[in-house]
């Protein structure tokens, strides 16, 4: 292959990754409606991820960013010679000058479009399928174990004492740093989220040793617990007793004390029923609520 060859054909695989790109882009950032064909949501969800505001998540962003640097840095490595040449060789002439400003205009033109998509995306939400969520949820109807502990107040709650009202039931410790305060954050979020009536969140403890009802009160203010908010705990026997009423697996480090354990959140209905178990974001458990 000559030299002039192997010029053009860096300069098409350029313009090739520029069209990819692109489209790459486009099918992410799209606006979409909730009655957009499924095969469309699914694949931008597996694609890119999905966030509450429905713009990619951190590993669709890194995709959508690092691929096509990647695919340039490899074409400027193997090719780079031959592409300066058929840059040089194609900016010669006034019709590849022409090629080269228009796509450089609608490069600029969708940059702006795309810094406007996630502004705009910050202050109003629009809908890729979160209202298909409640579709994706399996409904248990099982009945609850029973569940009577202490709460950062000091008083006796159980299941009984919010009959009437949906719950929301999770499990953390204190001395997580990582997923516990996540999964209580994305619980609280979920309550604030859902509609109808509010739901109140219990927060039972997976390390009742260190848990002990004494601490409560400053658990309930690190994690910011308010109102209709507890966190749990009793004397270990009974913490435990619970825990395995509810089927929690943990498993602890006799080193350090933390706590290996599933992120597990329950959805109790009215009645005081498991509806939902849920191992999801704080949108999978606001639809659970939803749902209900």
């Amino acid at each position: 292959m000559s030299s002039a060859a192997r010029a053009r054909l860096a300069v098409g695989a350029l313009f090739g990754i520029v069209v990819i790109t692109v489209s790459w882009w486009a099918l992410a950032l799209w606006p979409v409606e909730a009655d957009a064909p499924e095969w469309l949501l699914r694949t931008r969800e597996v694609c890119f991820g999905s966030t509450a505001d429905s713009l990619p998540n951190a590993a669709g962003w890194l995709l959508l960013i690092g691929q096509p640097a990647g695919m340039v840095l490899l074409l400027a490595v193997v090719w780079g010679h031959e592409l300066r040449g058929g840059m040089a060789l194609l900016t010669s002439r006034s019709a590849g000058q022409l090629a080269v400003g228009v796509l450089s205009a609608s490069m600029v033109v969708g940059l702006g479009a795309t810094i406007n998509r996630v502004r705009t995306a910050r202050n109003e939400p629009f809908s890729t399928g979160a209202a298909k969520l409640e579709q994706q949820l399996t409904r248990i109807s099982d009945s609850a174990p029973a569940l009577a502990l202490i709460d950062q107040t000091g008083r006796d709650l159980t299941l009984a004492t919010f009959r009437g009202r949906p719950v929301i039931v999770t499990f953390a410790f204190a001395h997580c740093q990582t997923v516990c305060p996540r999964v209580v954050q994305d619980v609280l979020a979920a309550r604030s989220q859902a509609d109808g009536p509010s739901a109140a969140v219990l927060v039972v403890t997976l390390d009742p040793w260190r848990d002990t009802p004494s601490r409560l009160p400053t658990i309930a203010q690190a994690w910011g617990l308010g109102a209709d908010a507890h966190v749990l705990s009793g004397e270990p026997e009974a913490v435990e007793r619970t825990l395995n009423a509810w089927r929690i697996p943990r498993t602890r480090n006799q080193k350090n004390g933390d706590i290996l354990h599933p992120t597990v959140v329950y959805v109790i209905d009215a009645a005081g029923r498991i509806t939902y178990a849920v191992n999801g974001t704080a949108d999978m458990i606001a639809a659970a609520v939803r749902a209900l």
